[in-house]
This record gives structure tokens, C-alpha cells and sequence, in this order.
């Protein structure tokens, strides 16, 4: 079988998306919170929204939306502020679930919850989703004419990253669940993950 780019180049892709998608950011984060305050089950509906959003985004660039945010400051800016204001929200919801009896009646008794569709939704307004996005594909899709054989090959091997990494972040939360059960632990380990929002909503702030 005959790929559509040199093994030298997929390999290059191949450890960029490892660091791209094991890092921490605002996808894994959350993946682990929803594990770690509601079970693994209910934490897969976002685990598998991350890989359809990442997918949707990628395939627009790659159709011609990163050329149009790059040709449109105000777009971008808007998605920037977007992003930035949704995260600090989930943030603060975060902080605010102390303990795993009371998670599902904290915040207005819904608890703290980012569905499939709002786990979509969110790769759109992640900065750095987009930065990636656009590296990707100017590194490794439209560099070919035409780059459909390899937006072919790409798309499934990034998605298969987004899941891979969101669901291993959320099997470390899942498996937390016992220890933070005790006292005070599920409240300060919300409050840290959600400082590690704020402070990636800082950092996208800069790009």
C-alpha cells in the first residue's frame, strides 16, 4: 500500500499530534473533571465530542476556513473572545462542585455537565484547536496537489488522537474517584483543574 506522503513526514505528524493531544489543554481537563465528578460513562459523551469537533474543524480548514480566519482579524478575535469567556465560565462551575454526593445537585442542581454537543461546539472556539488546525494542514494536507489523499489519511489518524488522549485523561479521573471521595479533596481538585483553565484561557489570551 502506497501512501500519500513519505514515511518521514507522517512520522513528523505523528509525534506532533502525540504532543499536541497529550498536553494538557482545555479538552483533556475537562475530560478528566467529568470523570473524576460524574463516572467514566458520563464523561464518554464528551470524550467522543472532542474527536467529531476536531474532526468538523480540521476538514473546514482544510475546505478553506483558515484561510478565511486569517483573512478576517475581527472573525478571529471574535472566536478568541468566544473561547476565552466559555472556558472561564466552565471553570467556575467547576470550582464549585466539593464533593461527589452533592455533584449532580451543584450548580442550579444540574452539577457540572459539558455535554456531546457542547463538547463539539467547543473546538470551534479553542484557539488552540484552530492553531493546530491550521498547522496541520499547512504542514501536511495542502502542501500536495491535491490534498485529498492525505486529508483522507490525516482526518482519521487525528480524530483517533483526540479520542485516544481525552479518554486516557478520563480513566485517571474515573479511577480518582474513590480518593477524592474523602473530605475536602474533590473540592480542591475542581478548584485545580479549574485554575489549569484559566490559566490556558490566559495563554490562548496571548496567540
Amino acid at each position: 500500500m502506497t501512501l500519500p506522503m513519505p514515511w518521514s513526514e507522517l512520522t513528523a505528524l505523528l509525534l506532533f499530534a502525540t504532543a499536541m493531544a497529550f498536553t494538557p489543554g482545555p479538552n483533556t481537563t475537562l475530560a478528566a473533571a467529568l470523570a473524576a465528578n460524574r463516572g467514566l460513562g458520563h464523561a464518554m459523551r464528551f470524550v467522543c465530542a472532542v474527536p467529531v469537533g476536531w474532526g468538523l474543524l480540521l476538514l473546514g480548514t482544510a475546505l478553506g476556513l483558515g484561510a478565511l480566519l486569517a483573512a478576517a482579524p475581527v472573525l478571529r478575535g471574535a472566536i478568541q473572545a468566544a473561547g476565552l469567556g466559555y472556558m472561564l465560565w466552565l471553570a467556575w462551575k467547576l470550582s464549585r462542585s466539593g464533593a461527589l454526593p452533592q455533584a449532580a445537585a451543584a450548580g442550579g442542581g444540574e452539577g457540572f455537565s459539558v455535554g456531546f454537543g457542547q463538547g463539539v461546539l467547543l473546538q470551534f472556539v479553542n484557539v488552540k484547536a484552530w492553531m493546530n488546525a491550521l498547522l496541520i494542514c499547512a504542514g501536511w494536507v495542502t502542501v500536495a496537489d491535491p490534498p485529498w489523499a492525505r486529508l483522507a489519511l490525516v482526518l482519521p489518524l487525528m480524530m483517533a488522537y483526540g479520542f485516544a488522549s481525552n479518554f486516557t485523561y478520563a480513566l485517571v479521573g474515573h479511577a480518582l474517584r474513590g480518593w477524592l471521595a474523602h473530605g475536602a479533596r474533590l473540592l480542591w481538585f475542581n478548584r485545580a483543574l479549574a485554575a489549569v483553565l484559566v490559566a490556558t484561557a490566559a495563554w490562548m489570551a496571548t496567540l
